[in-house]
């Protein structure tokens, strides 16, 4: 009984040096947790419910009906707009890296049988920074599902602009803005999903644009960062400050759904909008 406790004391204070367990140390109750419980957990803290970050490819697994996904613009890559040193041998690197040409995923999928344009944007690369494929390939999204009378779901995850592509990147936020505009206009229905963290100009821009804003719990949300916040009004900060559950009460976020319930909750709204599919 006392090995017993003692190995659970031993996991929660010093876990991340017993190499025959990887730990996972929670970022917002900093408990430590075996990472394969983490996993199986599809990367939700079992002590606080913090839902960590995914994968567009893991994303899409947990989201979409399987073999449903067809990407669009899987090839497009950006280019070097101001000549920023080492630009391109970094994207170079984070393609091989994490198997993807950009930021997001686009395309179309089923879930629960009803139709969607989805976008996942995966904060493995360059920490989802929106530069110019990322907002191209959101605003031909929108188009798309303008002009076939589809909704729209995105799962957004920044860091906000990409600075390595100046002031190109921050024309993205209008261009976001613009396709979200054409695609209510056509009557149709979107959804934002935010993730963490959700910040800078993609919260400035197409995430906060939704018709219905869905966040998972304990994600970090906002524009400027904590610190100048913090030195630009001279006061100390709510410790739960930009966090999804302060989003929603102050009326930023309509609902927080856990990551288990994500896909039943998306199907289900998509059916109450009027959306029709077979059941997978």
């Amino acid at each position: 009984m006392f090995d017993d406790f003692f190995n659970v004391v031993k996991l929660r204070f010093n876990g991340a040096d017993d190499e025959s367990a990887p730990v996972f140390r929670c970022p917002r109750c900093q408990n430590a947790v075996p990472l394969s419980r983490f996993e199986e957990l599809h990367r939700v803290c079992p002590s606080c419910n913090y839902h960590g970050r995914l994968s567009a490819a893991e994303r899409l697994a947990l989201t979409v009906d399987k073999g449903s996904f067809k990407e669009f613009d899987a090839d497009m890559i950006s280019c070097d707009p101001i000549h920023f040193p080492d630009y391109p041998e970094k994207q170079e690197e984070l393609r091989k890296a994490t198997g993807l040409k950009d930021a997001i995923v686009t395309g179309t999928a089923c879930i629960r049988g009803i139709e969607t344009v989805i976008g996942v944007m995966d904060s493995h690369y360059m920490m989802a920074s929106m530069g110019s494929v990322v907002g191209e390939k959101i605003a031909r999204a929108f188009e798309y599902a303008a002009e076939n009378k589809l909704p729209v779901i995105m799962f957004t995850a920044s860091g906000g602009a990409r600075m390595q592509e100046g002031i190109v990147s921050l024309m993205q936020m209008a261009k976001t803005s613009g396709a979200v505009k054409l695609h209510s206009d056509a009557g149709q229905l979107y959804i934002t999903v935010m993730t963490d963290p959700t910040t800078g100009g993609v919260t400035a821009s197409f995430a906060s644009l939704g018709d219905i804003i869905i966040a998972e719990p304990k994600v970090l949300i906002g524009f400027a960062g904590r610190r100048v916040i913090e030195s630009t009004m001279k006061q100390r900060l709510p410790e739960d400050f930009q966090l999804a559950e302060f989003m929603q009460d102050k009326g930023f976020v309509d609902m927080i759904v856990e990551r288990k319930k994500m896909r039943s909750v998306l199907a289900h709204l998509l059916q109450m909008h009027g959306y029709k599919g077979k059941e997978a």
